[in-house]
């Protein structure tokens, strides 16, 4: 009982291994297609973020701050001072 969960083990290491270089060799997918077709990436203008914020109903205060995590985590280019 025991070699035969070994050669079940053996079976199953050696299936996935032959399976990952064949999964490695894909392609990485295209894009969503929306994406491509806005045109609008990141990192995006501060103002742009600024007055979206305000837009949204954010006070001034908050809207800066949330802007300015956004440039923290890049979506955001910095102000230009």
């Amino acid at each position: 009982m025991r070699r035969m969960r070994i050669a079940v083990a053996a079976a199953a290491v050696a299936i996935a291994t032959i399976g990952v270089p064949v999964a490695a060799a894909q392609a990485a997918p295209a894009p969503h297609p929306m994406v491509r077709a806005l045109g609008d990436q990141p990192p995006f203008p501060y103002r742009d973020c600024v007055d979206a914020a305000k837009k949204k109903g954010e006070k001034p205060g908050y809207a800066k701050w949330h802007c300015d995590q956004l440039v923290k985590k890049g979506w955001v280019r910095r102000p230009k001072a």
